[in-house]
């Protein structure tokens, strides 16, 4: 017989990857905020009353506003490396 099936394991492997996270700034004063959209309905209205809010209570001296194409992928490389250039913080945030 040279008919066969292929079986395939979902258990794949887990592999470990040591990640270090930045000390967060002491203060945001003079500081440039991100926010990563997922592209749920209404982020872009919060983002807008959090940027002023933040510049206005905060201090931030800018705020940058990334969107993913949709909540259920990851975001571009290239959109985390723009954020990761340009901003001191990022939130990332999902709304409905």
């Amino acid at each position: 017989m040279g008919d066969r099936i292929r079986v395939l394991s979902p258990e794949g492997e887990a592999r470990e990857a040591a990640l270090t996270a930045p000390d967060l700034p002491a203060s945001l004063t003079g500081r440039t905020v991100g926010f990563l959209d997922n592209s749920k309905a209404n982020f872009d209205k919060l983002v807008a009353e959090m940027g002023a809010l933040v510049r206005e209570r905060f201090g931030v001296a800018g705020v940058v506003h990334r969107k993913k194409a949709s909540f259920s992928s990851p975001a571009p490389r290239e959109i985390l490396e723009d954020l990761a250039k340009q901003c001191d913080v990022v939130f990332a945030g999902s709304a409905d």
